[in-house]
C-alpha cells in the first residue's frame, strides 16, 4: 500500500501549488523556492534557491536547514522548474548526456515543475509536465500533481528537518 501525504499538510501545500500554477498561467517563470514551515508556530518561511552550481546549491541547502532548525519546522516543500526526459528516452539517458551534454540541449526534453515534500512521516515527490496555453507563447499550466512516496531519499536537499526533542514522527498533526 502506497503511503499518502497526511491530511494536515494539504491546506498549506495546495496553496503553494496553486500560487505556482498561477505564476505559470500569467506567463511568469517560477523562481525555485523552498517553503519551510512549522505547524506549532503557524510559520512559513520562503527561501529562494540558487542552483547555478554545486557551491550555491550547498548554500541553499544550508539556508533551508538553518531556517528549519530556527522555527523547529515540521516540513520543507520545494518547488522548481526543471527538465525531464519523456518515458521513451529514459533508457537512453547516458547516450543523451554523451551526445548533448545536458538535458537543456536535448530537443525532446520536457519542461516540468518538481514538487518535493519532506515531513517527519517521509518524503513525497511529484513531477508535472508544463503545458503551453495557446494562443499565448508565454502562458503555461500544469495538471494537479500526483505525489509518490519516496523511500530512502538522499542528497543535499533531503533530510533537512531538525530532530525534535524525542518527539515521535507524526505527533504534530491533529
Amino acid at each position: 500500500m502506497a503511503m499518502k501525504i497526511p491530511a494536515g499538510y494539504w491546506p498549506q501545500i495546495n496553496s503553494i501549488i496553486a500560487t505556482a500554477k498561477g505564476f505559470l498561467e500569467k506567463g511568469e517563470p517560477l523562481t525555485p523556492m523552498a517553503f519551510v514551515a512549522s505547524f506549532t508556530t503557524d510559520t512559513v518561511t520562503p527561501i529562494m534557491l540558487d542552483s547555478r552550481d554545486n557551491e550555491t546549491k550547498e548554500r541553499s541547502a544550508a539556508m533551508i536547514a538553518a531556517a528549519a532548525a530556527d522555527i523547529d519546522a515540521d516540513y520543507v516543500f520545494t518547488v522548481m522548474e526543471a527538465w525531464a526526459l519523456p518515458k521513451k528516452y529514459l533508457n537512453r539517458v547516458e547516450e543523451i548526456y554523451d551526445k548533448y551534454g545536458s538535458l537543456a540541449n536535448f530537443p525532446h526534453r520536457l519542461d516540468v515543475v518538481n514538487f518535493m515534500l519532506e515531513t517527519r512521516h517521509g518524503l513525497w515527490s511529484s513531477q508535472c509536465t508544463i503545458k503551453p496555453m495557446p494562443p499565448s507563447k508565454k502562458r503555461r499550466t500544469i495538471m494537479p500533481p500526483e505525489f509518490m512516496f519516496v523511500d530512502g531519499a538522499e542528497g543535499r536537499f533531503a533530510n533537512l528537518l531538525p530532530v525534535k526533542d524525542g518527539t515521535p514522527p507524526g505527533s504534530t498533526l491533529q
